[in-house]
């Protein structure tokens, strides 16, 4: 029986499916609430993964697809949604994966985000960084921002990634999206054009190098508003990891460039309800006030995260003070809160009412 893909989407997304999985001589499978099932069915075929790349694949890629051993691209079943999809070998035979993107942009307070971060819509210049790991929400997050932007303020917002994931209509601004391989080589290339096409805020899909990371900061300097994300786990570490693309010997002069144009670090990690499975963010700010650009320029990133823990404001806040937040919410279980802590030890102090926030007068800050 010959694999319906289309047909198989449409019956994905009314399961509420966020990832389909299409593996050679395997039965599909999906990711529910952060979930993977398997489906009772056929397995899917040889000739169903060449069916599939014969109907998916763009044809910018077709004369080089048995070169590439990794693949992204947008599949679109009109009316329905968006699909990001990975196509790759495993075993030397075809392998995708389908992520769901939705054609609706949620605004920020009906994805569980924290209001605070519609601030960092309003900046002028300066970069912003969402980080976690794959599947944690950034890019439904920066969408988010991004259409808070379009919506409240008349600018020209770029988009360079790979590939374009959800599409935006122009309200207060307009938008020009850019798409790696097929409308710009690299993301050092689209922001180097980027800055000539009169852009006010520049959408980076993520830091990969040295080379775009420096792009982006000289982005940030010269009077525009940069968003960008990185797969690290917590803020703090996000700082480490951008100083770890720099050579040692540049890091400390790099350290004060980048504490000047960091407006703030956001991390977040999607984490189950106990509404049977559904995922929440959990979300940890850093915001950059004059006291975490001191510190961060001076390397004391001790201090910074003592900072963070002592904080009380909405604009700094540990990945632990958001579980907790959640917990006394009621959404989330004791047990969820601790295996999703960065700091278990601590969460667990928490829980027991032993570890309090003190709090910090954001005044002084």
């Amino acid at each position: 029986m010959v694999f319906d893909l289309d047909d198989f989407l449409k019956k994905s997304h009314k399961a509420q499916a966020s990832d389909i999985h299409l593996n050679c001589d395997k039965s599909p499978s999906l990711r529910i609430n952060g979930e993977i099932y398997k489906i009772v069915s056929d397995v899917v075929t040889y000739q169903d993964i060449q069916n599939i790349l014969d109907k998916t694949l763009p044809q910018v890629y077709r004369a080089k697809v048995s070169e590439l051993q990794d693949i992204d691209y947008i599949y679109e079943i009109k009316g329905l949604s968006r699909y990001r999809v990975n196509y790759c070998k495993e075993l030397h035979y075809g392998k995708f994966t389908f992520r769901a993107i939705p054609y609706n942009i949620k605004p920020i307070e009906s994805l569980g985000l924290p209001e605070y971060l519609k601030e960092y819509t309003n900046f002028n210049n300066g970069i912003v960084f969402v980080t976690g790991a794959t599947g944690s929400g950034k890019s439904t997050t920066l969408s988010s921002m991004i259409e808070t932007i379009n919506q409240n303020h008349k600018r020209h917002i770029i988009t360079i990634e790979d590939p374009v994931e959800f599409v935006y209509e122009d309200k207060k601004s307009i938008i020009t999206q850019r798409s790696l391989d097929i409308d710009v080589q690299d993301f050092k290339t689209g922001i180097k054009y980027a800055l000539r096409q009169d852009p006010d805020v520049i959408l980076v899909g993520e830091i990969r190098d040295k080379e775009t990371l420096l792009s982006a900061i000289e982005a940030s300097e010269t009077g525009h508003l940069v968003f960008s994300t990185l797969h690290t786990n917590g803020t703090v570490a996000s700082i480490n990891r951008l100083k770890g693309f720099i050579d040692e010997a540049s890091q400390d002069q790099f350290m004060k460039r980048l504490a000047n144009c960091i407006r703030g670090v956001i991390h977040q990690q999607l984490v189950p309800t106990t509404n049977d499975g559904v995922l929440v963010p959990a979300v940890e700010i850093l915001t950059f006030t004059s006291t975490v650009v001191d510190y961060i320029k001076d390397g004391k990133f001790h201090d910074v995260e003592l900072l963070m823990q002592k904080s009380k404001q909405q604009n700094i806040k540990t990945m632990n003070a958001s579980l907790y937040e959640l917990y006394e919410n009621g959404k989330i279980t004791k047990e969820t809160a601790i295996e999703y802590s960065l700091e278990k030890v601590e969460m667990e102090q928490m829980l027991r009412g032993i570890y309090r926030n003190t709090g910090v007068d954001e005044s002084i800050l």
